[in-house]
Parts: C-alpha cells; structure tokens; sequence
C-alpha cells in the first residue's frame, strides 16, 4: 500500500491534547513536556494493570507491594512491620490492616522475635506462591504490551534512553525507591 493510502497511526492522549495546551504556555518546550506527559501517564497505567492483577489475585495492590517487600527481604522473608511501613511509605496504621488482611489470608504470619519487643511477619509458603503468580501474570502482560508497540531493538532503545534520563534525574533529585508505593491501603 503507498505511504498515502496507509492508515493513520492512532494518536495518543497526549498528542491529542498537547498543541492546545502548549498554545497558552509558550515559553514551554512541547517535546519536554510531551516526554514528561507521556512517562507520567503510563506509569499510571502500569499501576492500573498492577491494580488489575492484584484483584485477579484476591489482593489489594497495596497488599501485593508488603508481600513483594517481604519476597525481597532476606530469607526467611520476613522484617518487622515498622520496616515494612517505612519501606512502602505508609503510616503504622494502615501497615496493621494490611498485615491484619495478610494474615487473616493465610499469606504471612508472625514470629518471634528476637529482642521480645517488635513481631516481625514473614511469608508463608502460601504467600510465596501467590506473589510469584500474581508476579508472572503482571510480567507476562507487560512483555505483551510492550511486544505489540516496540521491536526488541525499539525496547532496547528506550531502556538506553530511559537510563540516561534516570540517571540525570537521580543526580539531581537523589535515587528513586525501588518499587511502587500504591495508594490504596
């Protein structure tokens, strides 16, 4: 088919917005604020799919991020919720009824601890499992996101590209947490 007759690709939202936006700032460079625009908005829709998954499996995604700290602690997976609450930015009270939720689910339990003055929580082997499926169903969805829009060599340019911006970010704002820190309890 001719470059003529080809469909037009569709255009995203910000595309569709920008012109008239930038038309009342124009001391705002479009292409900065397309970049930022766009990198703002998908990371709320990785965290909609991440919202999604966790429903898919009986989470909530808040509960999904404590099981994902507690995976990524040292065996034997468990910390202490004060941990865990500084860790996921959330107040003392809502890491209770998330853990509360957790436990009640049979995904964590609590041990002794060592000094007799925090219980710290770890996995249970239940909670191993769901984590690991939630966790491969939301990788596997992502991989076919982005499979439908980039070429391998596309991706690996944007991995180099985001690193750069990353990286200048981080100097100059200090390093980003590891992970998400969703806002529902």
């Amino acid at each position: 088919m001719p470059v003529s007759e080809q469909p037009p690709k569709p255009q995203d939202s910000v595309a569709a917005e920008l012109s008239r936006w930038i038309a009342d700032m124009p001391d705002v460079d479009p292409l900065t604020e397309a970049a930022r625009q766009r990198i703002g908005r998908m990371a709320r829709l990785f965290e909609r799919l991440l919202t999604q998954v966790a429903a898919d499996n009986e989470l909530t995604a808040g509960d999904w991020a404590a099981l994902s700290a507690l995976q990524r602690s040292d065996p034997p997976h468990q910390a202490s919720p004060t941990t865990l609450a500084q860790q996921l930015g959330i107040t003392s009270g809502t890491m209770s009824v998330r853990l509360g939720r957790l436990s009640r689910a049979g995904l964590i339990e609590s041990v002794a601890a060592a000094d007799g003055r925090s219980k710290p929580v770890r996995l249970t082997p239940r909670g191993q499992d769901l984590w690991r499926a939630a966790t491969q169903q939301r990788t596997s969805r992502e991989r076919g996101l982005f499979a439908e829009a980039l070429s391998p060599e596309d991706l690996k340019e944007l991995n180099m590209l985001l690193s750069r911006l990353l990286g200048r970010l981080e100097s100059e704002f200090g390093q980003a947490t590891r992970h998400d820190v969703p806002k529902d309890a």
